[in-house]
C-alpha cells in the first residue's frame, strides 16, 4: 500500500487554520469569562445579606472602639483643663487676697493718720461703755431703793 499523499498547505491556508484556532481559544476564554461573572454574581447575591451584615457588625464595632477612645481622649483633656482651671483660680484667689490686705492696711494707715479709730478701738470703746451703763443702772437702783427721809429738802427758788 501507498501513502496517501498529504497535500501542502499554502501559508494563507495556514494562517487562516490558525487563526481559526486563536478564534476558538478566543471564544472559549471569553465564555469561561463570561460564566465565571455569572457565578459571582450569583454567589454575591447569595452571599450579599450575609457579607452586608457582616459589615453591619464590623462597622459597629469599629465604631463602638472609636468612641471609648475619643471619650478617653475627651475625659483626660477635659481632667487636664479643669486641672490647669483649678491652678489658676487658686493663684487668682491668692492674688485678690495679697491685694485686698494691701487695700485694707493702707486705708487703715489714712484713717488712723486722720485720727478716725479703727474697729479695734471702736469695739474697746463698745465694751467700756457697756460697762459704764451697767455701773450706772446698779447706782441708779440703789439710789431709788434709799428712804426718802434721807434725802435733803429742795429749797424754794429765789427770784
Amino acid at each position: 500500500m501507498s501513502k496517501p499523499k498529504l497535500k501542502k498547505r499554502t501559508p494563507a491556508e495556514a494562517a487562516v487554520e490558525q487563526a481559526r484556532g486563536v478564534s476558538k481559544t478566543v471564544m472559549d476564554s471569553a465564555q469561561q469569562i463570561w460564566l465565571a461573572g455569572l457565578g459571582a454574581f450569583a454567589k454575591a447575591q447569595a452571599e450579599g445579606g450575609k457579607l452586608f451584615e457582616s459589615l453591619v457588625k464590623e462597622g459597629a464595632a469599629l465604631d463602638a472602639k472609636t468612641r471609648k477612645f475619643t471619650e478617653g481622649k475627651v475625659n483626660e483633656a477635659r481632667g487636664n483643663v479643669e486641672g490647669a482651671l483649678g491652678q489658676v483660680r487658686e493663684r487668682s484667689q491668692e492674688t485678690w487676697d495679697k491685694l485686698e490686705k494691701v487695700f485694707e492696711d493702707r486705708v487703715s494707715r489714712a484713717l488712723g493718720k486722720l485720727g478716725i479709730p479703727g474697729r479695734d478701738e471702736i469695739k474697746m470703746l463698745t465694751r467700756r461703755v457697756e460697762e459704764l451703763s451697767g455701773d450706772v443702772r446698779k447706782l441708779t437702783a440703789k439710789r431709788s431703793a434709799a428712804p426718802a427721809a434721807k434725802r435733803p429738802a429742795k429749797s424754794a427758788k429765789r427770784k
